[in-house]
């Protein structure tokens, strides 16, 4: 594949126009594909892991081989394997290997992105990592694959979810630069909700990314929504507002809000439930329900605290 030599400060001020924000994870990122190194990106769900690396590897031009970690991942479904049907015919040889995407990205001097890479199962993992650590493969029947020097792993995990995984041994950990990634900051969050959803509405958004943020805090919860929750939130609440004739023509955003009308937040509430309920998980000995902890931040956000602010 030939591709257009820029310099990485070129690169770099092309991903700034791609992404919202992140500008010293997309530094770190950068750096680390630049040095050849394989990264681990660690971070909730929704923290733009996939858009950082997507915007990188365009800016350099580099193939971007994306991979599922789940336990059906298995060593062929990552490396490759040979086509039965002409095995049956032809009996075993090259021409009938079909790549997986590790071969492919090694051959093309690819980034292998390996998502939930802790929900893999350990042989498949093995398989990854004798490829990163001698930048080689052999393949029955097929020879040794050689990665072009452009070739690089980039995987990332959630690393609060503790469900269908498992625990990443100190060898693969020593294998990797690591980058933690975490929720955006509001205004950021806020410039991703205008994008995706296209809403005119300053007042909608930033109820949107203060009700979404306030449920990475709520002590009866585990876990948070990440702002995928508060475009969903938008998108809804803007079609019931087309729906029941509801105006968003409201002033913009005040910390807290005021005197909004009863038609504005109910539907807010209802589109509330509707993106977030399924998002947000409850802390096992709290002795609520998704709906309830919703209602109460709702309360707070539109009643309490604007209550609390008033004069007097």
């Amino acid at each position: 594949m030939q591709r257009t030599i820029r310099s990485m400060a070129e690169v770099r001020r092309g991903v700034a126009e791609r992404v919202v924000g992140r500008v010293r994870e997309a530094d770190l990122l950068l750096a680390a594909i630049g040095a050849g190194r394989d990264v681990l990106l660690e971070g909730p769900p929704g923290t733009s892991k996939s858009t950082l690396l997507g915007a990188i590897t365009a800016e350099l031009g580099s193939p971007l081989m994306f991979v599922e970690g789940n336990a059906d991942l298995t060593p062929a479904r990552l490396v490759g394997y040979h086509d039965p049907a002409r095995v049956l015919s032809e009996g075993y040889h090259e021409d009938n290997f079909v790549p997986g995407p590790l071969v492919a990205a090694m051959r093309d001097g690819g980034v292998l992105y390996l998502e939930e890479f802790n929900r893999s199962p350990e042989d498949t993992l093995n398989s990854l990592l004798t490829a990163m650590a001698e930048r080689r493969i052999t393949v029955p029947r097929v020879g040794t694959v050689t990665a072009d020097p452009a070739f690089r792993v980039v995987a990332s995990m959630n690393p609060f979810d503790n469900i269908g995984t498992v625990r990443l041994s100190m060898s693969v950990h020593d294998r990797f630069c690591r980058l933690s990634v975490s929720y955006q900051d509001t205004r950021a969050e806020h410039e991703i909700v205008v994008r995706r959803t296209g809403c005119g509405s300053a007042r909608l958004v930033d109820d949107a990314v203060a009700l979404t943020r306030a449920t990475r805090e709520h002590p009866d919860l585990r876990g948070g929504s990440s702002v995928r929750g508060a475009i969903d939130l938008t998108l809804v609440a803007m079609q019931l507002f087309d729906m029941r004739g509801v105006s968003d023509d409201l002033p913009d955003s005040t910390d807290p809000p005021r005197d909004l009308p009863s038609d504005y937040t109910d539907a807010v509430l209802d589109a509330l439930l509707v993106a977030l309920s399924g998002r947000i998980a409850v802390d096992e000995v709290s002795e609520t329900t998704p709906e309830a902890v919703l209602r109460e931040i709702w309360q707070d956000h539109f009643l309490l605290r604007p209550a609390a602010a008033a004069p007097g």
